[in-house]
């Protein structure tokens, strides 16, 4: 199906095409020949081919005579080849008066005064530089110019004619070269449309059309990624409420149906479950506000040196309860950076309890503050299992978990790292993660100084 549609797109961009080529080629004929006849036949005392033989023999004969006295006797010289333009022709004086009357000396007309029809053509005639009458045609007569300029524009269009099939042809080849990969594009944009987002076309063609196709593989890739991002989203939102979703309807069903008295005991649960789900809520207002860059920045100068204080302050007691080490290396002075105190800390807060979460008990947390030229590095280490080569460039994806059958109460709904990236990313500063030589993760947060 695909197929029969590039073939009409490119039957019909190689039919436009060649109708515009062709038709180019004509009009340039066409403006050669308009040309070359109106400079060959304009009635202009200046233009050479104008001013030969019956008009030059009039203005000589006048010079010579010193006026029109005897006019008639260049009637009889039938054996001069213009002479046949007098049978189209009417001679007049500079006040208007006839003088010859197509060929004849004695006709009614001659010595009345003569106002030409506007669609006569009318030659002024001239001696030294005055002028001394005109020489009137009949609309009918092609003057011997006209025709001089077809005999001319003859063998010019014999020639052009051969190198306009020659030109016509190097179109088309130059067409097809552009056209096929052209119609390629359209016809996966139609697709695309439609809503086949795993189209692609063969990149071919001239250079721009190379990087035409690359750019619509480029974006039908980047839909159909994004498209699938979507789509595993949704499911795990759904996952992810499911669950205390379930937790609450069923305690809060066996309290309505007596086998659950109401008692603290027996709300407590359900009551924790709401505040995941308000928790998640949260979390995913605040990853769609990132990453549509409609969150709101105050930015100021930070100490790292200070918020990495305050977050390991905060996390202590959770790190002592799985017996985990938590600690800092700081520099020994300030480590400014310009940012968000806030967003800030939430990332550094999100790193370090993503590292707690994933450390066995007896581990190591640690937090690395380092200054640059230009910023401050500040990494969160862990001596945990680290993450599968393979798997880190999507540690940072929304609800990426590296087992998803882990409980919530270890894994988490898999928000941490995205919202960190996001709130990083969206003060002009760099996220990544690697695994550490001796074992476990270590995720690097630069900042701008």
């Amino acid at each position: 199906m695909r197929d029969d549609s590039v073939r009409s797109i490119q039957v019909r961009l190689f039919t436009l095409l060649l109708r515009a080529f062709i038709a180019v080629v004509l009009l340039t004929l066409g403006i050669v020949f308009a040309l070359t006849t109106y400079f060959l036949a304009t009635p202009t005392r200046f233009n050479p081919p104008e001013r030969i033989s019956i008009v030059t023999r009039l203005e000589t004969f006048y010079l010579a005579r010193g006026g029109w006295g005897g006019v008639k006797v260049l009637l009889p010289l039938k054996q001069h080849p213009d002479d046949f333009f007098w049978e189209n022709a009417i001679l007049v004086d500079p006040d208007g008066r006839v003088l010859i009357d197509r060929g004849k000396a004695d006709s009614p007309l001659v010595g009345r005064p003569y106002a030409p029809p506007a669609e006569s053509r009318v030659v002024p005639l001239f001696a030294n530089d005055k002028p001394i009458g005109t020489l009137i045609f009949d609309y009918t007569y092609i003057p011997r110019q006209v025709n001089s300029a077809l005999g001319f524009l003859a063998p010019l269009g014999i020639i052009s004619l051969p190198l306009a099939l020659l030109t016509i042809l190097i179109g088309i080849l130059l067409v097809r070269r552009m056209v096929n990969p052209l119609a390629q594009v359209i016809a996966a944009a139609r697709a695309v449309a439609a809503g086949d987002l795993s189209t692609r076309v063969p990149v071919s063609g001239p250079d721009d059309l190379r990087a035409l196709s690359d750019s619509f593989n480029h974006m039908t890739e980047t839909l159909e990624r994004n498209n699938q991002e979507r789509r595993d989203m949704l499911a795990d939102i759904a996952h992810e409420l499911r669950t205390p979703l379930t937790i609450m309807r069923g305690r809060l069903e066996g309290i309505v149906d007596g086998i659950y008295p109401a008692s603290a005991e027996q709300i407590t649960p359900a009551l924790e479950e709401t505040y995941l789900l308000e928790r998640l809520v949260e979390d995913l207002r605040l990853l769609t506000l990132a990453e549509s860059r409609q969150l709101h920045f105050e930015k100021m100068d930070v100490d790292l040196n200070e918020l990495a204080r305050r977050v390991i302050d905060m996390f202590q007691a959770e790190a002592e309860e799985k017996h985990i080490s938590l600690a800092a290396q700081l520099p020994e002075t300030e480590a400014v950076v310009s940012a968000d105190p806030q967003r800030t800390g939430q990332v550094i807060g999100n790193l370090v309890s993503n590292a707690i979460r994933y450390t066995p008990e007896g581990g190591r947390v640690w937090i690395v503050v380092e200054k640059d030229a230009g910023g401050v590095t500040l990494s969160v280490n862990d001596n945990g299992p680290g993450v599968p080569p393979e798997d880190l460039p999507r540690i940072f994806n929304r609800f990426w978990r590296e087992e998803k059958s882990r409980s919530r109460a270890s894994g988490g709904a898999g928000l941490g790292l995205a919202i960190a990236r996001q709130l990083v990313e969206a003060q002009g500063g760099q996220i990544s993660a690697r695994n550490l030589p001796d074992g476990g993760l270590q995720v690097i947060c630069w900042f701008e100084g």
